[in-house]
């Protein structure tokens, strides 16, 4: 009798234990930004208007969070239609040789108070890179308009350089920065797997 006992607690310590949950983003209130700077003087925003991205934690505090991204690169938006025409064109995205764009993360790690050093690759262009971002985590609260549902807020910030995936290489710098700087704020609902 004391092995099962035994058993069953051990079942149901572990099922606690690695429980996990998939957070995906709620596309009203989250957005993907990115900056550049324009001859070296003005910086110049725009945004993806298409994505899809999930967090999987089994922690409250997303300390454990495994993030993947898939972006349709021809939702670019910088509010300016002939830009955005030539950043979907072979110059720049080729959005018709590379409709998408994803990133997963590989590690998380502590970096203060609700703050986290997020790795990851990014594969852009067909090019696969690691890259270092800053994660935030915003706080859990209710949400109101989906019957009370959780929602966690997720900002996730870092930079760039175009020139390590070849986008746009038929600009230099003192035209287009070669850093971007990117920043993307999610409110996440969530599923129990």
């Amino acid at each position: 009798m004391k092995k099962l006992t035994l058993f069953f607690t051990f079942l149901f310590v572990s099922v606690g234990l690695f429980a996990q949950t998939t957070w995906t983003a709620d596309p009203y209130h989250s957005k993907l930004g990115f900056t550049v700077t324009h001859l070296g003087i003005a910086d110049v925003p725009g945004h993806f208007n298409a994505y899809d991205v999930s967090i999987v934690s089994a922690k409250d505090d997303f300390s454990d969070a495994t993030i993947e991204l898939t972006v349709q690169t021809n939702s670019i938006d910088t509010r300016v239609e002939p830009r955005d025409n030539h950043l979907r064109s072979a110059d720049f995205f080729d959005v018709e040789k590379h409709p998408t764009m994803t990133f997963k993360s590989t590690s998380i790690k502590k970096a203060g108070k609700d703050a986290y050093t997020l790795e990851g690759n990014l594969t852009l262009l067909g090019v696969s890179k690691p890259v270092t971002m800053t994660m935030k985590y915003r706080g859990t609260t209710e949400n109101p308009n989906a019957d009370g549902a959780p929602v966690a807020g997720i900002q996730i910030t870092g930079k760039i350089k175009r020139s390590d995936f070849g986008l746009g290489s038929g600009f230099p710098a003192p035209m287009i920065s070669d850093e971007v700087q990117i920043k993307a704020d999610g409110e996440f609902g969530h599923k129990k797997n």
